[in-house]
């Protein structure tokens, strides 16, 4: 399905369950609201699938890995090598996400959409790879408009096939060297940010690598004069193939009504991307926690949303996702699991 096909099919949520679920949460044993924001998380879960209790099923993460240009100016503690070295990892289960995934039984699917390497014979790899990483986005556009809508469509067409599987839960994680770069220049171009306001230390860099690092996306920003008002154009100057791929991720969610459960930076770049296409994307969205780097903390104020966790992570991969999408189950569990006050036959507060 097309972008702008999906972008017709994202509708304001029917809040028809609301009151059901909240009749339900207060219904339980326990005083009024002393579960807190797992009440909270329940009732968005039950509204957006318009079922009280709401249904459990898959939890799903797509870890997209690409490539990145800008990493010819020295912004990153790694080298580009690293990207399709931790794409193996993550095939071989041995990165943080394989962990967190495995403790919390949320399925993975590793996809390359735009791996400076060829990999050969890597099970469980899904190629999808549009290009060999990006252009230097502080020289050059970092891709054309072409190979950012087919980004989003992607993301768009793995959601969709994988609506059709008892999906619970979906959420997306990355990996890219210099990623954080480009997810800066989205939020700075959005927004207006300065760069030194929104530019953080990603990987770890030192005061010398920030420096470079501020001023590459200074020049880039400068330079292709990316539109606010048109996310593609904002996306193939100085975005990212998985940033697009996981705004694709998150419009298709909207499309299907999957809650969607965002990450940490990088998935914040993409979410604003998709907030630009249609604002109405918010109603799925599930902020998982605060990362340490630096301009995550704007995008989430951008986007109005409230982190669940701040446990200084800064990572990325999905490992926030993981974390509460263990959460959210639990809070599902809850509402419709737990016993009442009539069907316990305990008393309720004295009126």
């Amino acid at each position: 399905m097309t972008l702008d096909e999906t972008l017709k099919q994202i509708q304001p949520l029917d809040r028809f369950s609301e009151a059901a679920a909240r009749r339900r949460l207060d219904s339980l044993t326990k005083p009024l609201g002393s579960l807190g924001r797992l009440e909270e998380l329940a009732l968005r879960i039950a509204i957006i699938q318009g079922r009280v209790p709401p249904r459990l099923g898959r939890k799903l993460l797509l870890v997209f890995a690409a490539d990145h240009g800008i990493t010819q100016e020295g912004v990153s503690a790694y080298p580009p090598d690293v990207t399709a070295q931790m794409t193996r990892n993550f095939l071989n289960g041995g990165a943080a996400i394989n962990v967190l995934a495995r403790h919390h039984g949320v399925d993975t699917e590793v996809v390359d959409v735009g791996v400076d390497h060829e990999f050969v014979a890597a099970r469980g790899l899904r190629n999808c790879k549009i290009r060999r990483g990006t252009a230097n986005f502080a020289r050059e556009p970092a891709m054309t408009r072409a190979e950012a809508v087919r980004s989003v469509e992607l993301g768009i067409q793995l959601v969709r096939e994988a609506a059709t599987e008892n999906l619970f839960l979906v959420g997306a994680g990355d990996m890219g060297i210099g990623n954080t770069s480009s997810a800066a220049a989205i939020l700075c171009a959005l927004t207006g940010a300065a760069p030194a306001d929104a530019v953080g230390r990603g990987t770890g860099i030192d005061d010398a690598a920030l420096a470079r690092k501020i001023a590459a996306i200074e020049r880039g920003l400068d330079l292709n004069q990316p539109d606010v008002n048109d996310p593609i154009d904002v996306l193939a100057k100085v975005g990212g193939l998985e940033i697009g791929a996981i705004t694709g991720v998150i419009l298709g969610a909207a499309a299907c009504r999957i809650p969607m459960v965002l990450d940490g930076f990088i998935s914040g770049a993409a979410a604003l991307l998709a907030q630009r296409f249609n604002p109405l994307v918010q109603d799925v969205f599930f902020a998982s926690h605060l990362s340490a780097e630096r301009g995550h903390r704007l995008m989430l104020n951008e986007l109005n949303l409230a982190p669940v966790l701040d446990l200084q992570m800064r990572l990325g991969e999905g490992t926030g996702t993981c974390l509460l999408m263990g959460v959210i189950e639990a809070a599902v569990k809850i509402i419709g699991e737990m016993a009442t006050f009539d069907s316990a036959g305990v008393q309720k507060k004295l009126s």
